[in-house]
């Protein structure tokens, strides 16, 4: 990966997180982390990955109305940014975050467990 990449990735996960916090109008959208993105070698994609907080039907919700503001986010964006090529957003769900609590939760079983046994 080249430094352009890293530094067109990083502009990106700034400036769309604050475009959603700023920008982004819809009251249905819940609590949305740009955690995030990945950029083609040619510029003209992009992966944005977001985490959102909620059951999976409010996780679908909020994916759908980012799909549906993908062309206005990548407008803001290109306000924003000063580059020839915008490159077209895609939004991804990170759920790493999940998997991150469910290690912790399994290791405290694991925890506690052990310390059943020796009691």
């Amino acid at each position: 990966m080249t430094t352009r990449q890293e530094k067109i990735q990083e502009l990106l996960r700034e400036e769309i997180s604050d475009i959603l916090r700023r920008e982004i109008k819809d009251p249905r959208l819940g609590f949305v982390t740009v955690t995030g993105a990945e950029v083609s070698p040619d510029l003209r994609h992009a992966k944005v990955f977001v985490s959102i907080m909620g059951s999976e039907e409010e996780r679908a919700q909020n994916m759908a109305i980012l799909k549906n503001a993908e062309h206005f986010i990548r407008q803001a964006f290109g306000k924003r940014a000063r580059m020839k090529i915008i490159p077209e957003i895609e939004f991804r769900l990170d759920t790493s975050v999940d998997h991150g609590v469910r290690i912790l939760e399994l290791l405290e079983q694991i925890r506690h467990e052990e310390e059943e046994r020796k009691s």
